[in-house]
């Protein structure tokens, strides 16, 4: 059984208010923030660090009597992902997901994640067959499907990746799947239909008037499906 989850990427927001914009979406009743991780080399783009996570972390402490509250999902479009993995534990990241193609171990790298004190999760780019993730999905706590090209923001969303999230939904009924990309209302339809459960959007979060009804609209959709599909907690 899984439910819906909505993660906000602060890649979207301000950067000179990052603790304001995790806050604000949190308040807004996003389950998670969804942190782009970007080094310059796997993806031409440089983002945030540990250093900015473990400031967010001072900011939005955890939250002791309700574990998962404040729930930082960690995405690292990075080389070498085994190296940052006690920094982002450190930094209070609660879910590092690595990309299958940065690493020649991922089930090692699962193990370390988890050593860690870290939830782990595997993305794949748009041109990886979804049959990588097979094996490994039993062992992960979430499956990304990437929907864009990973490295920037505000790109469109590509529908030809909903048959990976249908295949992965179809093998792992129970499996946090998540998507990444170009979602929003026109696009989050089709990703929860396919059997997406875990949404990060971006600019259709930040640039909306509202932003709680965005979370709230995306939340029902994956909801109505996920209840078709009789997989819902």
């Amino acid at each position: 059984m899984v439910k819906p989850i909505i993660a906000p990427s602060l890649l979207a927001g301000d950067f000179a208010n990052l603790g304001c914009d995790c806050h604000r979406m949190f308040d807004c009743g996003s389950d998670w923030v969804h942190l782009d991780v970007m080094d310059g080399h796997f993806v031409p783009n440089i983002t945030m660090g540990p250093p900015i996570i473990s400031s967010l972390r001072k900011s939005v402490p955890r939250d002791e009597l309700n574990p998962g509250k404040f729930f930082f999902d960690c995405h690292m479009m990075v080389s070498n992902p085994e190296q940052w993995v006690p920094e982002i534990a450190n930094a209070g990241g609660d879910q590092y997901t690595f990309h299958y193609e940065s690493t020649k171990n991922p089930l090692n790298l699962v193990k370390l994640i988890k050593e860690n004190g870290m939830k782990a999760a595997c993305a794949i780019k748009p041109g990886t067959n979804v049959d990588v993730l097979f094996d490994l999905a039993p062992h992960l706590d979430m499956a990304l499907i990437m929907t864009v090209e990973p490295g920037f923001g505000g790109q469109k969303f590509m529908a030809n990746m909903m048959p990976k999230v249908e295949e992965l939904r179809k093998r792992f009924p129970n499996l946090n799947i998540q998507v990444d990309g170009g979602l929003g209302k026109g696009t989050v339809e089709i990703a929860a239909e396919a059997g997406a459960n875990v949404i990060v959007a971006g600019t259709s979060v930040f640039k909306a008037t509202d932003p709680s009804q965005m979370i709230e609209y995306l939340r029902n959709e994956v909801q109505k499906n996920l209840v078709k599909r009789g997989i819902d907690e």
